[in-house]
């Protein structure tokens, strides 16, 4: 079925994914915005201010956004930046709207491809939106004029049709250089699609509070947007102190976040709150018998308490001796990541 209104049965995700990705846009212009609701078989509803297009879906229908006073510096004659469309809703709790974002997922890649665009937009959405409460999850399917994103929404992931040039546009524009000018994390494959795709620069962390501030956005929010991407990151982070810059910690995160620490004998890191193997039984599988003695297993999407676990690992840093923000340095393996290549511009730390 077409899921036109007055279907008996509603169109698949998938299905509806292909049709978004053929659809005709139209430039993005008000005459195209209908043609492309014509194309669709959606009735026209709502105001000038907020247009909605009616799809019959059971997950509500679907928004347009027209260019306004956030939008206008980064479009070219586009009149609309998205329409977007709620596909599945969820009980608002992190591991139900992780699941939820997992199982539309697993129903669109394989009708669609691998997406050559993954991330997460931290509490800064496009045009300045703020994220959910959870986290901010996305994949994209890049396209030279129109991409299609699978994007966390308020009560369930949504496919959202966009203009290519507006979003990317937006997003290279934030790197500015000015503390959290940028959040989350974007990772590109070698999809041919990425072509002329283009990483903004990032920012760097002044104060300690930041870099507390921003571990406590990252930790808290990643289990939940890796089990929903159903991807696995691997970080160490080093300490650059007066005895170099070896290994100080390392964020393992798939369904559930772990974090090791690496620190000298001449720190205690029980009294900084981390525990052994005996307190957090789970790490076993995670880093073996020759992984780091002092770790944490800090839980699945919604668990992590990431103020304390951000509090600590600065509380670490400092007392091994690492004096600035700047000397606490993400290694580049934490780049790769399912063959993305990733940059984690919310946690304003360098990479090396």
């Amino acid at each position: 079925m077409n899921g036109q209104r007055g279907s008996i049965e509603e169109e698949s995700i998938a299905d509806l994914a292909r049709r978004l990705v053929a659809a005709d846009t139209g430039g993005w212009t008000p005459d195209g915005a209908r043609a492309l609701a014509a194309e669709l078989g959606w009735a026209w509803g709502g105001t000038p201010e907020s247009p909605v297009l009616i799809t019959g879906r059971a997950a509500g229908n679907a928004r347009l956004r027209p260019v306004g006073r956030f939008e206008k510096s980064y479009v070219d004659g586009e009149s609309y930046v998205e329409v977007a469309v709620p596909v599945a809703t969820a009980a608002r709790e992190a591991a139900a709207q992780a699941a939820a974002y997992r199982t539309v997922r697993t129903e669109v890649t394989p009708a669609l491809g691998t997406p050559s665009i993954m991330g997460s937009h931290g509490d800064l959405g496009p045009y300045y939106d703020g994220g959910p409460f959870w986290g901010a999850p996305f994949l994209r399917w890049r396209g030279r004029e129109d991409t299609l994103e699978l994007r966390a929404g308020t009560e369930g992931p949504g496919l959202v049709l966009q203009p290519t040039r507006p979003a990317e546009n937006w997003f290279w524009r934030q790197g500015i250089g000015e503390e959290y000018a940028i959040s989350g994390f974007f990772g590109g494959n070698r999809d041919p699609a990425n072509s002329g795709l283009g990483f903004p620069g990032g920012w760097a962390a002044r104060s300690w509070e930041t870099v507390t501030r921003t571990l406590d956005g990252f930790l808290g929010a990643l289990p939940a947007e890796t089990t929903a991407l159903g991807i696995r990151i691997g970080m160490p982070v080093h300490g650059r102190t007066d005895r170099g810059a070896p290994l100080l910690f390392h964020v393992a995160c798939g369904d559930r976040l772990t974090i090791g620490c690496f620190a000298p004998d001449d720190v205690d890191p029980a009294s900084l709150g981390w525990g052994t193997v005996a307190q957090h039984p789970d790490t076993a599988s995670v880093y073996g018998d020759g992984g780091p003695v002092w770790r944490v297993d800090a839980g699945g999407p919604g668990e992590p308490k990431s103020r304390a676990l951000a509090e600590m690992l600065v509380a670490t840093a400092r007392a091994v001796g690492v004096n600035d923000p700047s000397d606490l340095i993400v290694g580049r393996e934490a780049e790769d990541v399912d063959g993305y290549h990733v940059t984690y511009y919310g946690l304003g730390l360098p990479t090396g």
